[in-house]
């Protein structure tokens, strides 16, 4: 087996462990005769792993019963129109803090629905920091507060929750679900597709508070994109294998020892690499010290001709997947949870070399 280092955004590296177990079982799962994606979703094999990577994730959260989870389709971007067609009237105003391209996204989605009051806008700062609590201009009168919690194009990454007043917290949690722990009782929805830290592509995590939930009035949601529709039920039929897949994420994630063994890991990873840009000026982060993300690291070369040679260079050396996002270039290598110690220690070796050669 040749396994290359993967610093891709997304889909991204996953477990060789889990990547094994679903080799294992993919044509006969658990002795049935029959593959997982080959069952019928109602059926008692696939509805205990349903239930189970339900049950699991609230282990991993801590979440109470005063939460749902639940299982969706179309990516993040789909809840960036399902966040405020469930929750924001026209006469009503929501907070978003515009911290890069997805926020972006998000707030053109909410503009459609009611008023959006930007609470911060980073773009006038080319997305390369984290607003501070006293920059954040917030509506008292709010119906919530959006925020994307990790920024993969621009590597920044809020240290700690913003300070709402009560608020509920809306948040994209894509780019950095499960890789440490939050405040779970500040927020309202925390939503992210799983293909950077918890499976496969086809399966978007939907965490929502229950008095969220039972306080949506509208009437005129289609329904596959009203919550209420999946609360507590499989309304259609789920991505199967995608769910099926983060089951076997979220036992990894157990047998490592919880968010708080990735927490110190991802940490350790981040410190590697940033040490290594810090040495002096012949690397260039992309973000503010204090901004920096734990799962994407961005940086740049003197010229795009010398980060050319390094992308060929590293790939020559089993490092791929390191080209920055086509709308900022550069350099970024994403370390999710499953991204091994080794492969951070490979990229800061070559790193070094590349810098004594080309310095």
């Amino acid at each position: 087996m040749h396994r290359v280092h993967n610093f891709s955004a997304g889909p991204a590296i996953l477990p060789v462990e889990v990547l094994q177990k679903a080799q294992e079982q993919l044509v006969d799962y658990q002795n049935s005769g029959s593959s997982i994606m080959e069952k019928s979703h109602r059926g008692a094999e696939y509805v205990e792993v349903h239930e189970g990577a339900i049950e699991q994730l609230k282990q991993v959260l801590e979440l109470g019963d005063d939460f749902e989870v639940m299982f969706l389709q179309g990516g993040a971007s789909t809840q960036f129109l399902s966040v405020p067609f469930n929750l924001l009237s026209e006469n009503e105003t929501a907070d978003y803090i515009n911290t890069g391209a997805w926020s972006k996204k998000a707030i053109k989605e909410a503009q459609a629905f009611g008023h959006v009051n930007v609470a911060f806008d980073g773009s006038k700062e080319s997305f390369t920091r984290i607003p501070r609590q006293d920059e954040l201009h917030l509506n008292a009168d709010a119906k919530y507060v959006h925020f994307t919690s990790n920024n993969t194009i621009f590597g920044t990454q809020f240290a700690t929750e913003p300070q709402t007043n009560g608020v509920p917290l809306v948040c994209d949690a894509s780019s950095d679900f499960l890789s440490r722990p939050i405040n779970v009782k500040d927020y309202g929805i925390i939503y992210a597709g799983a293909q950077k830290n918890l499976g496969p592509a086809g399966v978007t995590i939907v965490i929502i508070r229950k008095d969220i939930l039972s306080g949506i009035s509208k009437t005129n949601i289609p329904t596959m994109l009203d919550y209420r529709s999946h609360a507590g039920a499989m309304f259609n039929t789920p991505p199967v294998f995608p769910v099926y897949m983060v089951k076997l994420v979220l036992d990894w994630i157990q047998e490592k020892g919880g968010i708080s063994y990735f927490e110190q890991f991802n940490q350790e990873k981040a410190a590697l690499l940033y040490n290594t840009i810090d040495d002096d000026d012949f690397y260039r982060g992309t973000a503010e010290i204090s901004s920096r993300s734990l799962m994407n690291v961005t940086f740049r070369l003197a010229t795009e001709e010398l980060e050319q040679r390094f992308l060929k260079e590293a790939a020559s050396h089993d490092l791929m997947a390191l080209k920055g996002h086509r709308s900022v270039g550069g350099i970024r290598a994403s370390i999710y949870n499953a991204c091994p110690m080794e492969s951070a220690e490979a990229l800061a070796s070559f790193m070094k070399d590349f810098r004594s050669k080309n310095g």
